[in-house]
């Protein structure tokens, strides 16, 4: 071989066997990434089959974090839904939540939603779709029952309160009843006691007691005699009188119509000068100095026309202001069609700024309108007539002005003997009963002869102001 050939030939084979070398790491390394390629994509593909059964193509399209929303550091978004999750069912069923997946919790809180809901329809309460919405229904639900609530109480108060009332004026009465009994009881004592005496007296059976007692019992029959001839002869002409007194009014009153006896009630007490009814006031010409204060109502009148005769206005208003020569009152009851005008009169019966009238109640009442009579209705009517000016008298006379008049007062059923026995007070009853009823004739005789106005209780309300206000609690 010649010389220069031999080390240009090695060099080619050491070329050779490096390049083949590389070939095969190069051929062993492409066959190992092409299996670790292969495995990765697997598993790339494992975990987006996994990532879409959590979330949809189209969802992760919109991302992760329009759906959960903020997802806190170190929390996946997954864990940060079921958290919230969790928190809206706390909120619907109350925690603690036991340890279980979500579907075993949503189920759990719409079955307890569903068993809220059926007993909810149970008690009437309108069931919408959404529980808040039927929350809400609830809410208005409990607040009707606490306003129901609120009610009941007040009135059950005002029961309570008429109740302690009642029993406090019957109490008073059975006081006074009782001690009239000892009274009684007392005088049939001292009669027990003279009978006695005289018993004792007779049965000594001497003949001058009996000749003194025969010549006081001649004397008494004497003296009685008379009186009963006296009493006679009065009668009479008392009788005669009465009837003259009959016979010239009847002439009188086909000569000169009889005057009109409640012509005191036509009087008008003011007038109204001036007119809000934004505020639903009135301004009247009468104040302090005409004897005006707070609390007192009048009816309103039509100025152009003469105060009717039952009483009836277009308007109730009461004083709640007072000046010197002038009030303010507000307007409890009005008209639309026949609303309050500048000029109109202002009338109360009982309040005068020149003269104090004089009342007399008899009869019995039904005042709060509740079809019962009121066993103390008579006396909250004089506190009422007193309150405002007026003067109450026991009986109709010649100074009487007005009698407000109720029902005629009923009769007791007479007690057995058995009842009062069981009950004493039975007897005074039964005759405070005769009493009243007695009382109420009389007066009723009385006025019509003395031609005195006679009111019944819905005519007197209506020329006072008072027949709104006369209704509400606490009234009288």
């Amino acid at each position: 071989m010649p010389a220069g050939k031999r080390p240009q030939s090695n060099a080619m084979l050491y070329t050779l066997i490096t390049f083949v070398g590389l070939f095969l790491v190069t051929t062993i390394l492409s066959v190992i990434y092409y299996v670790q390629f292969e495995k990765q994509r697997d598993i790339a593909d494992t975990a987006s089959r996994d990532l879409e059964k959590i979330l949809s193509k189209s969802e992760q399209r919109k991302g992760l974090g329009k759906i959960v929303g903020s997802i806190p550091r170190g929390k996946s978004g997954l864990g940060t839904m079921v958290s919230y999750l969790d928190e809206m069912i706390t909120l619907i069923v109350g925690g603690p939540l036991e340890e279980s997946t979500a579907e075993t919790k949503v189920e759990n809180s719409n079955s307890k939603a569903k068993d809220l809901l059926d007993s909810l329809a149970k008690r009437d309460i309108s069931i919408e779709n959404g529980l808040l919405s039927t929350l809400e229904n609830v809410e208005a639900v409990l607040e009707d029952t606490e306003k129901s609530e609120i009610t009941l109480i007040g009135e059950l108060d005002e029961l309570r309160q008429e109740f302690d009332e009642t029993r406090k004026v019957t109490f008073e009465k059975e006081q006074t009843l009782l001690a009239e009994k000892e009274k009684y009881q007392q005088q049939v004592e001292d009669i027990k006691s003279q009978y006695n005496a005289l018993k004792n007296l007779m049965e000594q059976k001497t003949e001058q007691q009996v000749q003194i007692l025969a010549a006081q019992l001649d004397e008494e029959r004497a003296k009685l005699k008379e009186i009963k001839d006296k009493l006679l002869e009065t009668k009479a002409q008392y009788k005669m009188a009465d009837n003259r007194m009959k016979r010239a009014q009847r002439k009188l009153s086909k000569l000169v119509p009889a005057p009109d006896r409640a012509v005191a009630s036509f009087k008008s007490d003011g007038k109204i000068i001036l007119i809000n009814d934004m505020a639903k006031i009135v301004h009247l010409n009468i104040g302090s100095e005409d004897g005006v204060y707070r609390g007192l109502t009048f009816t309103v009148y039509d100025s152009s026309l003469p105060i009717p005769k039952d009483g009836k206005g277009k308007a109730e208003i009461e004083i709640f202001n007072i000046d010197k020569n002038t009030s303010t009152a507000r307007i409890i009851h009005s008209k639309i069609k026949n609303p309050i005008i500048l000029g109109d009169n202002v009338a109360n019966l009982i309040w005068g700024s020149e003269k104090s009238n004089e009342f007399v109640v008899a009869g019995a009442f039904d005042i709060d309108n509740n079809g019962k009579i009121d066993y103390n209705a008579s006396e909250k009517i004089r506190a009422l007539i007193e309150k405002w000016g007026g003067r109450v008298a026991d009986s109709v006379s010649v100074e009487t002005d007005f009698l407000v008049l109720g029902k005629a007062p009923k009769v007791n059923k007479k007690p057995s003997f058995e009842e009062m026995e069981m009950y004493p007070l039975a007897m005074d009853k039964y005759e405070q009963s005769i009493k009243r009823l007695t009382h109420y004739k009389e007066m009723l005789e009385l006025a019509n002869r003395l031609s005195v106005p006679i009111f019944n209780y819905e005519k007197f309300l209506y020329f006072i102001g008072y027949k709104t206000q006369s209704g509400k609690a606490g009234a009288f």
